[in-house]
């Protein structure tokens, strides 16, 4: 973990609490919602909606924001407020994590950029997301892969079964 610059004593266990609840949360929905089993998923970052479906029809919906991405070529996570390309009104809670940052002093939370001297993204990815399911109150969260290597980290607000 690259954290170095301003980190308060009780961030790096806060960190891993949350990240250890993430894993929990993520287990109950695959129990209760099948998430991680449907051949198909698709995001519509227009409505904040994640769509879980098999043969055709949609099984899951759930309302999404954005936390963050990272880049293999870029080999760093970026946080969905400091990308121009993401839509607004799906970065509240991600503004929300920087203002935690910026409120604590924790670097990570509150700067656009995050790299790992371990160069290992995935979880660097899967654990800022977790403070953000934490900071948020968010009920799980969800990768989706992208290009090159990389990954779109959304937190799962609402979830239930499509009628």
């Amino acid at each position: 973990m690259d954290v170095g610059e301003m980190t308060p004593d009780w961030y790096s266990d806060w960190r891993d609490e949350a990240f250890e609840q993430l894993k929990v949360k993520n287990e109950r929905l695959h129990k209760d919602f099948r998430l991680g089993t449907w051949p198909r998923y698709d995001y519509d970052l227009k409505t904040g909606k994640l769509l879980f479906s098999e043969e055709g029809t949609v099984k899951v919906i759930a309302e999404i924001q954005i936390a963050g991405t990272t880049s293999a070529k870029a080999n760093n996570w970026l946080w969905a407020w400091a990308n121009a390309n993401l839509p607004g009104e799906l970065l509240g809670d991600a503004k929300l994590v920087r203002s935690f940052g910026e409120k604590n002093g924790i670097d990570e939370l509150a700067r656009a950029y995050v790299t790992d001297g371990n160069n290992d993204l995935e979880p660097l990815g899967w654990e800022l997301t977790g403070a953000m399911v934490r900071i948020c109150n968010a009920l799980g969260a969800y990768r989706s892969p992208s290009g090159e290597g990389g990954g779109l980290y959304l937190i799962i607000k609402r979830i239930g079964w499509a009628n």
